[in-house]
Protein backbone atom coordinates (compact mmCIF):
# COMPACT_ATOMS: atom_id res chain seq x y z
CA UNK A 1 0.00 0.00 0.00
CA UNK A 2 1.55 3.21 -1.31
CA UNK A 3 0.59 5.46 1.64
CA UNK A 4 2.04 2.64 4.15
CA UNK A 5 5.60 2.50 2.71
CA UNK A 6 5.57 6.53 2.08
CA UNK A 7 4.12 7.38 5.55
CA UNK A 8 5.48 4.60 8.21
CA UNK A 9 8.59 6.58 8.93
CA UNK A 10 9.67 3.96 11.73
CA UNK A 11 9.70 1.28 9.80
CA UNK A 12 11.42 2.96 6.91
CA UNK A 13 14.16 4.09 9.25
CA UNK A 14 14.46 1.31 10.79
CA UNK A 15 14.40 -1.24 8.17
CA UNK A 16 17.48 0.50 7.40
CA UNK A 17 18.95 -0.62 10.76
CA UNK A 18 17.50 -4.07 10.39
CA UNK A 19 17.64 -4.56 6.81
CA UNK A 20 22.09 -6.10 7.83
CA UNK A 21 20.62 -7.72 10.90
CA UNK A 22 18.47 -10.19 8.72
CA UNK A 23 20.72 -10.37 5.91
CA UNK A 24 23.36 -11.12 8.56
CA UNK A 25 21.69 -13.84 9.90
CA UNK A 26 20.79 -15.57 6.84
CA UNK A 27 24.93 -15.61 6.40
CA UNK A 28 25.42 -16.91 9.62
CA UNK A 29 23.21 -19.38 8.60
CA UNK A 30 20.48 -18.54 10.63
CA UNK A 31 17.02 -19.15 9.79
CA UNK A 32 14.12 -16.71 8.86
CA UNK A 33 14.33 -12.90 8.50
CA UNK A 34 14.25 -9.98 11.56
CA UNK A 35 10.92 -9.50 13.29
CA UNK A 36 8.82 -7.77 11.52
CA UNK A 37 10.70 -7.13 8.25
CA UNK A 38 9.28 -8.87 5.07
CA UNK A 39 11.55 -8.97 2.27
CA UNK A 40 10.13 -8.34 -1.35
CA UNK A 41 10.31 -10.95 -3.71
CA UNK A 42 12.09 -11.31 -7.54
CA UNK A 43 15.41 -9.95 -9.25
CA UNK A 44 16.80 -6.98 -7.79
CA UNK A 45 19.38 -5.23 -9.98
CA UNK A 46 21.96 -2.94 -8.63
CA UNK A 47 24.13 -0.80 -10.69
CA UNK A 48 27.10 1.59 -9.34
CA UNK A 49 28.85 3.88 -12.23
CA UNK A 50 31.93 5.37 -10.47
CA UNK A 51 34.35 7.53 -11.84
CA UNK A 52 36.88 4.48 -12.04
CA UNK A 53 34.42 1.20 -12.27
CA UNK A 54 31.10 0.16 -13.15
CA UNK A 55 29.73 -2.66 -10.91
CA UNK A 56 26.68 -4.35 -11.57
CA UNK A 57 24.89 -7.07 -9.01
CA UNK A 58 22.13 -8.92 -10.06
CA UNK A 59 20.68 -10.94 -6.99
CA UNK A 60 17.59 -13.14 -5.95
CA UNK A 61 15.17 -12.66 -2.61
CA UNK A 62 14.92 -16.47 -0.70
CA UNK A 63 13.98 -17.18 1.92
CA UNK A 64 14.55 -13.82 3.89
CA UNK A 65 17.95 -13.43 2.60
CA UNK A 66 19.69 -12.30 -0.58
CA UNK A 67 21.46 -14.46 -3.09
CA UNK A 68 23.51 -13.33 -5.53
CA UNK A 69 22.78 -14.46 -8.83
CA UNK A 70 25.85 -12.97 -11.28
CA UNK A 71 27.59 -9.61 -10.75
CA UNK A 72 30.68 -8.18 -12.85
CA UNK A 73 32.41 -4.95 -12.80
CA UNK A 74 34.21 -3.29 -15.74
CA UNK A 75 36.17 -0.13 -16.29
CA UNK A 76 34.45 3.32 -16.21
CA UNK A 77 35.03 5.17 -18.93
CA UNK A 78 33.07 8.61 -20.16
CA UNK A 79 33.23 9.66 -16.50
CA UNK A 80 34.80 11.99 -14.26
CA UNK A 81 33.86 12.84 -10.29
CA UNK A 82 30.69 10.89 -11.14
CA UNK A 83 29.28 12.98 -14.01
CA UNK A 84 29.04 11.69 -17.50
CA UNK A 85 31.36 13.72 -19.98
CA UNK A 86 31.38 10.98 -22.85
CA UNK A 87 27.75 9.44 -23.46
CA UNK A 88 28.93 6.89 -25.79
CA UNK A 89 31.40 6.04 -23.85
CA UNK A 90 29.36 5.82 -20.70
CA UNK A 91 26.68 4.25 -22.33
CA UNK A 92 29.47 1.06 -23.26
CA UNK A 93 30.98 1.02 -20.03
CA UNK A 94 27.67 0.57 -18.32
CA UNK A 95 26.29 -2.14 -21.21
CA UNK A 96 29.24 -3.95 -20.63
CA UNK A 97 29.13 -4.57 -16.60
CA UNK A 98 25.23 -5.09 -17.36
CA UNK A 99 25.62 -7.96 -19.88
CA UNK A 100 28.69 -9.50 -18.02
CA UNK A 101 26.55 -9.72 -15.18
CA UNK A 102 23.45 -11.11 -16.94
CA UNK A 103 25.87 -13.59 -18.93
CA UNK A 104 26.40 -14.89 -15.35
CA UNK A 105 23.02 -14.79 -13.66
CA UNK A 106 21.45 -16.32 -16.66
CA UNK A 107 19.07 -13.74 -16.33
CA UNK A 108 17.77 -10.89 -18.08
CA UNK A 109 17.13 -7.24 -16.02
CA UNK A 110 14.95 -4.15 -17.23
CA UNK A 111 14.80 -2.31 -13.87
CA UNK A 112 18.02 -1.12 -12.07
CA UNK A 113 18.68 0.48 -8.33
CA UNK A 114 20.78 3.63 -9.11
CA UNK A 115 23.63 4.89 -7.07
CA UNK A 116 24.61 8.41 -7.81
CA UNK A 117 26.86 10.99 -6.90
CA UNK A 118 27.05 13.58 -9.49
CA UNK A 119 26.05 17.11 -9.69
CA UNK A 120 27.33 18.20 -6.38
CA UNK A 121 24.73 16.50 -3.73
CA UNK A 122 23.80 19.03 -1.04
CA UNK A 123 21.15 19.26 2.06
CA UNK A 124 18.29 19.89 1.18
CA UNK A 125 16.29 20.07 4.98
CA UNK A 126 12.44 21.71 5.30
CA UNK A 127 9.39 21.10 7.34
CA UNK A 128 6.04 21.19 7.68
CA UNK A 129 3.91 21.85 10.49
CA UNK A 130 -0.50 21.35 10.64
CA UNK A 131 -3.29 21.55 12.75
CA UNK A 132 -4.79 18.10 14.01
CA UNK A 133 -7.61 19.62 16.53
CA UNK A 134 -6.89 17.09 18.61
CA UNK A 135 -7.25 13.99 16.07
CA UNK A 136 -5.91 10.86 16.34
CA UNK A 137 -3.09 10.89 14.18
CA UNK A 138 -2.87 8.22 11.07
CA UNK A 139 -1.86 7.03 7.95
CA UNK A 140 -3.49 9.69 5.73
CA UNK A 141 -2.69 12.79 8.29
CA UNK A 142 0.93 11.55 7.54
CA UNK A 143 0.76 11.61 3.59
CA UNK A 144 -0.84 14.63 3.47
CA UNK A 145 1.54 16.04 6.25
CA UNK A 146 4.85 14.36 4.07
CA UNK A 147 3.54 15.63 0.59
CA UNK A 148 3.74 19.25 1.87
CA UNK A 149 6.77 19.09 3.77
CA UNK A 150 8.62 17.37 -0.16
CA UNK A 151 6.96 19.94 -2.29
CA UNK A 152 8.89 22.71 -0.04
CA UNK A 153 12.66 20.70 -0.68
CA UNK A 154 13.16 22.83 -3.93
CA UNK A 155 16.70 24.26 -4.82
CA UNK A 156 16.85 26.40 -7.96
CA UNK A 157 19.01 24.42 -10.62
CA UNK A 158 19.06 21.13 -8.83
CA UNK A 159 16.76 18.07 -8.48
CA UNK A 160 15.97 15.86 -5.49
CA UNK A 161 17.56 11.85 -5.77
CA UNK A 162 15.59 11.28 -2.53
CA UNK A 163 14.05 12.36 0.51
CA UNK A 164 13.36 10.85 4.04
CA UNK A 165 11.48 11.67 7.28
CA UNK A 166 14.17 12.56 9.89
CA UNK A 167 11.66 12.90 13.26
CA UNK A 168 8.06 14.07 13.94
CA UNK A 169 6.85 16.48 16.53
CA UNK A 170 3.96 15.90 18.52
CA UNK A 171 2.84 19.33 19.90
CA UNK A 172 5.70 20.35 22.13
CA UNK A 173 7.23 16.73 22.27
CA UNK A 174 10.47 16.03 20.01
CA UNK A 175 11.70 12.96 18.81
CA UNK A 176 9.19 11.28 17.41
CA UNK A 177 9.62 8.39 15.65
CA UNK A 178 5.48 7.18 14.40
CA UNK A 179 3.07 9.70 15.47
CA UNK A 180 0.49 7.22 14.39
CA UNK A 181 -2.05 6.28 17.00
CA UNK A 182 -1.84 9.58 18.83
CA UNK A 183 -3.76 12.25 19.62
CA UNK A 184 -2.51 15.82 19.26
CA UNK A 185 -3.03 19.17 18.39
CA UNK A 186 -0.55 20.22 16.24
CA UNK A 187 1.91 18.23 14.21
CA UNK A 188 4.90 19.03 12.63
CA UNK A 189 7.82 16.83 10.60
CA UNK A 190 11.38 17.44 9.84
CA UNK A 191 12.31 15.87 6.27
CA UNK A 192 16.03 15.45 4.74
CA UNK A 193 16.00 15.55 1.08
CA UNK A 194 19.56 15.22 -1.13
CA UNK A 195 19.33 17.09 -4.58
CA UNK A 196 22.26 17.33 -7.05
CA UNK A 197 22.36 19.78 -10.32
CA UNK A 198 19.95 18.81 -12.67
CA UNK A 199 22.48 19.05 -16.01
CA UNK A 200 24.64 15.96 -14.41
CA UNK A 201 22.08 13.48 -13.00
CA UNK A 202 19.78 13.96 -16.84
CA UNK A 203 23.22 12.85 -18.42
CA UNK A 204 23.48 10.26 -16.08
CA UNK A 205 20.36 8.79 -16.52
CA UNK A 206 20.48 9.14 -20.41
CA UNK A 207 23.28 7.26 -20.52
CA UNK A 208 21.76 4.28 -18.57
CA UNK A 209 18.69 4.55 -20.95
CA UNK A 210 20.35 4.12 -24.03
CA UNK A 211 21.64 0.33 -22.28
CA UNK A 212 17.46 0.03 -22.45
CA UNK A 213 17.02 -0.08 -18.81
CA UNK A 214 14.95 1.49 -16.73
CA UNK A 215 15.67 3.37 -13.19
CA UNK A 216 13.40 2.07 -10.73
CA UNK A 217 15.04 4.10 -7.91
CA UNK A 218 17.49 6.20 -7.19
CA UNK A 219 20.13 6.47 -4.26
CA UNK A 220 22.86 8.63 -2.64
CA UNK A 221 26.08 6.43 -3.25
CA UNK A 222 26.94 7.45 0.53
CA UNK A 223 24.08 6.14 1.87
CA UNK A 224 23.88 2.70 -0.20
CA UNK A 225 27.46 2.36 1.44
CA UNK A 226 26.14 3.01 4.70
CA UNK A 227 23.32 0.87 4.38
CA UNK A 228 25.41 -2.24 3.52
CA UNK A 229 28.92 -1.11 5.82
CA UNK A 230 27.19 0.31 9.14
CA UNK A 231 26.34 -1.09 12.33
CA UNK A 232 22.99 -0.25 13.94
CA UNK A 233 24.66 1.17 16.79
CA UNK A 234 26.55 3.31 14.97
CA UNK A 235 23.57 4.46 12.46
CA UNK A 236 21.36 5.69 16.48
CA UNK A 237 24.64 7.07 18.26
CA UNK A 238 26.08 9.52 14.91
CA UNK A 239 28.76 8.64 12.25
CA UNK A 240 30.41 10.23 9.54
CA UNK A 241 30.61 8.06 6.36
CA UNK A 242 33.44 8.91 3.85
CA UNK A 243 33.09 6.92 0.22
CA UNK A 244 36.21 7.73 -1.25
CA UNK A 245 35.86 6.96 -4.76
CA UNK A 246 38.38 7.33 -7.83
CA UNK A 247 36.81 10.87 -9.36
CA UNK A 248 35.16 12.28 -5.95
CA UNK A 249 34.81 11.93 -2.27
CA UNK A 250 31.29 12.25 -0.69
CA UNK A 251 29.77 12.55 3.13
CA UNK A 252 26.92 11.64 4.80
CA UNK A 253 26.33 11.92 8.39
CA UNK A 254 24.04 9.59 10.17
CA UNK A 255 22.43 10.51 13.46
CA UNK A 256 19.02 8.61 14.66
CA UNK A 257 19.18 6.02 12.27
CA UNK A 258 18.53 8.74 9.11
CA UNK A 259 20.74 10.34 7.06
CA UNK A 260 20.96 14.23 8.27
CA UNK A 261 23.79 16.02 5.88
CA UNK A 262 25.67 15.11 2.57
CA UNK A 263 28.70 16.60 1.12
CA UNK A 264 30.94 16.09 -1.39
CA UNK A 265 34.48 16.72 -2.85
CA UNK A 266 35.71 16.35 -6.80
CA UNK A 267 39.17 15.08 -5.32
CA UNK A 268 39.38 11.26 -4.88
CA UNK A 269 41.53 8.18 -5.87
CA UNK A 270 42.23 9.31 -9.31
CA UNK A 271 44.20 12.77 -8.25
CA UNK A 272 46.64 10.66 -6.11
CA UNK A 273 47.68 8.46 -8.90
CA UNK A 274 47.58 12.04 -11.46
CA UNK A 275 50.13 13.04 -8.61
CA UNK A 276 52.39 10.58 -8.39
CA UNK A 277 52.62 10.90 -12.50
CA UNK A 278 53.37 14.08 -12.58
CA UNK A 279 55.98 14.37 -9.71
CA UNK A 280 57.59 11.21 -10.70
CA UNK A 281 57.04 11.81 -14.36
CA UNK A 282 55.75 8.66 -15.07
CA UNK A 283 52.81 7.10 -16.88
CA UNK A 284 49.32 7.13 -15.21
CA UNK A 285 48.72 3.28 -15.72
CA UNK A 286 52.63 2.80 -14.31
CA UNK A 287 51.91 5.04 -11.55
CA UNK A 288 48.48 3.28 -10.31
CA UNK A 289 50.51 0.19 -10.08
CA UNK A 290 53.01 1.92 -8.33
CA UNK A 291 50.57 3.54 -5.83
CA UNK A 292 48.41 0.13 -5.14
CA UNK A 293 52.36 -2.08 -4.28
CA UNK A 294 53.85 0.26 -3.05
CA UNK A 295 51.78 3.23 -1.77
CA UNK A 296 51.19 4.60 1.61
CA UNK A 297 50.15 7.65 4.11
CA UNK A 298 52.61 6.77 6.80
CA UNK A 299 56.08 6.05 6.99
CA UNK A 300 59.28 7.40 6.94
CA UNK A 301 59.31 11.00 4.86
CA UNK A 302 63.05 12.49 5.63
CA UNK A 303 64.78 9.49 5.25
CA UNK A 304 64.56 5.84 4.15
CA UNK A 305 66.59 3.82 1.95
CA UNK A 306 63.61 1.89 0.18
CA UNK A 307 64.07 2.48 -3.23
CA UNK A 308 61.16 1.48 -6.29
CA UNK A 309 61.54 1.72 -9.29
CA UNK A 310 59.90 4.00 -11.50
CA UNK A 311 58.85 3.78 -15.24
CA UNK A 312 59.89 7.13 -17.01
CA UNK A 313 57.51 8.94 -19.51
CA UNK A 314 57.99 8.44 -23.19
CA UNK A 315 61.76 6.87 -22.24
CA UNK A 316 63.20 3.26 -23.55
CA UNK A 317 66.23 1.43 -22.83
CA UNK A 318 68.35 1.71 -20.73
CA UNK A 319 66.96 5.63 -19.37
CA UNK A 320 63.23 3.89 -19.29
CA UNK A 321 63.43 3.17 -15.62
CA UNK A 322 64.50 5.55 -12.53
CA UNK A 323 64.84 4.39 -8.37
CA UNK A 324 63.31 6.71 -6.41
CA UNK A 325 63.04 6.86 -2.58
CA UNK A 326 59.90 5.09 -1.25
CA UNK A 327 59.80 7.97 1.21
CA UNK A 328 59.04 10.14 -2.13
CA UNK A 329 55.95 8.65 -2.58
CA UNK A 330 54.86 8.48 0.48
CA UNK A 331 55.04 12.15 0.75
CA UNK A 332 52.76 13.08 -2.50
CA UNK A 333 50.34 10.75 -1.72
CA UNK A 334 50.15 12.01 2.11
CA UNK A 335 49.99 15.72 0.92
CA UNK A 336 46.99 14.73 -1.41
CA UNK A 337 45.14 12.50 1.66
CA UNK A 338 45.89 15.77 3.89
CA UNK A 339 44.13 17.98 1.58
CA UNK A 340 40.84 15.40 1.14
CA UNK A 341 40.65 15.03 4.82
CA UNK A 342 41.27 18.29 5.89
CA UNK A 343 38.77 19.65 3.60
CA UNK A 344 36.31 17.13 5.25
CA UNK A 345 36.76 18.65 8.13
CA UNK A 346 36.98 22.08 7.36
CA UNK A 347 33.22 21.53 5.85
CA UNK A 348 32.04 19.13 9.13
CA UNK A 349 32.61 22.11 11.19
CA UNK A 350 30.72 24.99 9.18
CA UNK A 351 27.91 22.68 9.35
CA UNK A 352 27.81 21.70 12.84
CA UNK A 353 28.47 17.97 12.35
CA UNK A 354 31.91 17.56 13.26
CA UNK A 355 31.03 17.08 16.99
CA UNK A 356 27.04 16.81 16.49
CA UNK A 357 27.96 13.88 14.91
CA UNK A 358 29.85 12.09 17.14
CA UNK A 359 33.31 10.53 17.15
CA UNK A 360 32.85 7.69 14.70
CA UNK A 361 33.52 7.36 11.36
CA UNK A 362 33.58 4.75 8.43
CA UNK A 363 35.86 4.88 5.26
CA UNK A 364 34.34 2.99 1.84
CA UNK A 365 35.22 2.61 -1.50
CA UNK A 366 38.59 1.41 -3.32
CA UNK A 367 40.49 4.82 -2.11
CA UNK A 368 40.46 3.85 1.59
CA UNK A 369 42.33 0.66 1.00
CA UNK A 370 45.38 2.64 0.66
CA UNK A 371 47.71 1.82 3.59
CA UNK A 372 47.90 4.54 6.18
CA UNK A 373 44.38 6.33 4.88
CA UNK A 374 42.65 4.77 8.25
CA UNK A 375 45.13 6.21 10.62
CA UNK A 376 45.48 9.52 8.80
CA UNK A 377 42.23 10.21 8.87
CA UNK A 378 41.72 9.60 12.34
CA UNK A 379 44.60 12.21 12.87
CA UNK A 380 42.93 14.99 10.81
CA UNK A 381 39.14 14.32 11.52
CA UNK A 382 39.64 13.22 15.23
CA UNK A 383 37.45 10.31 15.00
CA UNK A 384 37.65 7.50 15.67
CA UNK A 385 38.22 5.91 12.06
CA UNK A 386 37.74 2.24 10.77
CA UNK A 387 37.49 0.47 6.91
CA UNK A 388 33.68 -0.48 6.41
CA UNK A 389 33.16 -3.70 4.66
CA UNK A 390 30.01 -5.17 3.60
CA UNK A 391 28.39 -7.82 4.57
CA UNK A 392 28.47 -11.01 2.11
CA UNK A 393 26.15 -13.00 0.40
CA UNK A 394 25.70 -16.68 -0.98
CA UNK A 395 26.54 -16.47 -4.23
CA UNK A 396 29.04 -12.89 -4.39
CA UNK A 397 32.81 -13.48 -5.18
CA UNK A 398 35.18 -12.53 -2.70
CA UNK A 399 37.17 -10.20 -5.24
CA UNK A 400 33.85 -8.42 -4.61
CA UNK A 401 33.59 -7.80 -0.90
CA UNK A 402 35.42 -5.04 0.11
CA UNK A 403 34.80 -1.56 0.50
CA UNK A 404 34.77 -0.82 -2.79
CA UNK A 405 31.31 -2.49 -3.51
CA UNK A 406 29.83 -1.00 -0.53
CA UNK A 407 27.76 1.13 -2.70
CA UNK A 408 26.49 -1.50 -4.95
CA UNK A 409 25.47 -4.20 -2.37
CA UNK A 410 23.96 -1.26 -0.18
CA UNK A 411 21.56 -0.93 -3.15
CA UNK A 412 20.83 -4.37 -3.18
CA UNK A 413 19.89 -4.44 0.41
CA UNK A 414 17.69 -1.17 -0.15
CA UNK A 415 15.61 -2.68 -3.09
CA UNK A 416 15.32 -5.99 -1.17
CA UNK A 417 13.84 -5.02 1.90
CA UNK A 418 12.03 -1.32 1.26
CA UNK A 419 9.55 0.07 -1.54
CA UNK A 420 10.66 2.80 -3.48
CA UNK A 421 8.10 5.73 -1.97
CA UNK A 422 10.24 5.07 1.68
CA UNK A 423 12.56 7.43 -0.32
CA UNK A 424 10.81 9.13 -3.23
CA UNK A 425 11.66 12.58 -3.54
CA UNK A 426 8.41 13.49 -4.82
CA UNK A 427 4.77 13.92 -3.08
CA UNK A 428 2.57 11.58 -3.95
CA UNK A 429 -0.03 11.78 -5.99
CA UNK A 430 -3.09 12.98 -4.30
CA UNK A 431 -6.07 10.86 -3.77
CA UNK A 432 -9.69 11.69 -3.92
CA UNK A 433 -11.29 11.15 -0.56
CA UNK A 434 -14.73 9.01 -1.49
CA UNK A 435 -16.15 10.31 1.71
CA UNK A 436 -18.97 13.23 1.30
CA UNK A 437 -20.34 15.73 3.32
CA UNK A 438 -19.73 17.01 6.78
CA UNK A 439 -17.05 13.70 6.89
CA UNK A 440 -15.13 15.22 3.67
CA UNK A 441 -14.86 18.47 4.37
CA UNK A 442 -13.59 17.03 8.26
CA UNK A 443 -10.69 14.84 6.57
CA UNK A 444 -9.88 17.59 4.04
CA UNK A 445 -9.86 20.41 6.40
CA UNK A 446 -7.79 18.76 9.18
CA UNK A 447 -4.15 20.19 7.98
CA UNK A 448 -5.70 23.59 6.73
Amino acid sequence: MVIRGLCRESAARKGIRSMGDMFRTKTNGKSGPAKGQHPRNGLISALDIGSSKVACIIARTEHGGLNVLGSALRESQGIRAGAVTSLDLAAQSIREAVEAAEDLADHRIQDVVLAVQCGQPRSVNTRAEGSAAGALINDSHLRVLLADAKRRCKEEGYENIQAAPTGYVVDQSRGISDPRGMYCDRLGVSVHAVAVRTGPLQNLRLAVERCHLTISRQLFAPYASGISALTPDEMSLGVTLVEMGGGCTSVCVFMDDVMVHVDSLPIGGAAITADIAKMLSTPLLAAERIKTLYGSALGELDSGGDLIEVPLMGEEGERGNDRVRRSILTRIIRARLEEIFGEIQARLMKSGFDVAAGRRAVLTGGACQLAGARELAAELLNKQVRIGRPQTFPGLAAATAGPAYATALGLLISGATSPPETTDPNPPAEERSPRRGFARWVTESLFS
